[in-house]
């Protein structure tokens, strides 16, 4: 028998294995979510555009903030898969200094939209952040992951440098 799911035919067997890698999946989330909420403040649970469940978590002493991402696809052994890193600028801003992980997974999507809504709840105004030379190898990709999540990027090729900024909207 065929099942018809996602405009895809899949056998009775490939069913079956989806479901118990999910509960394997599931499984991991649960263990890895009970080490992460003894040490972090834990956000939320998400997907990545590769349907991996991801926990998000961040780390916040009023000076510079972390929001962090742990893939439940693999044991979580006290270190993020993928981080976007932050400082407040002032009671109003927040400045990305650094987004660290493997790229085209999905995470830097997951953690910007969890860092866009902990700002709103803080209260927080404006994520500004800067382009510099040692981004323009990758910089079109920057660009183009900015202007996704509604930033204002402002970006000057001959001296390579550029500033992003984005405030909600009123």
């Amino acid at each position: 028998m065929l099942l018809l799911q996602d405009d895809k035919r899949k056998s009775k067997d490939e069913l079956i294995q989806e479901k118990s890698d999910l509960e394997f999946q599931m499984f991991r989330m649960q263990e890895n979510l009970k080490q992460i909420a003894g040490k972090w403040d834990v956000l939320g649970i998400d997907q990545t555009k590769e349907d991996n469940w991801v926990i998000i978590y961040s780390s916040d002493d009023n000076n510079t903030c972390k929001i962090m991402l742990n893939d439940c696809s693999a044991p979580f052994r006290g270190q993020w898969d993928f981080s976007i890193h932050a400082q407040y600028t002032d009671n109003n801003t927040i400045q990305i200094d650094d987004i660290r992980g493997k790229e085209n997974r999905g995470y830097g999507t997951v953690c910007m939209n969890h860092l866009k809504d902990y700002a709103l709840k803080n209260n927080v105004q404006y994520i500004t952040g800067n382009l510099v030379k040692r981004d323009w190898d990758h910089i079109d990709r920057l660009v183009h992951f900015y202007k996704k999540h509604s930033f204002h990027v402002n970006v000057s090729k001959k001296e390579k440098q550029g500033t992003i900024t984005w405030q909600p909207a009123i």
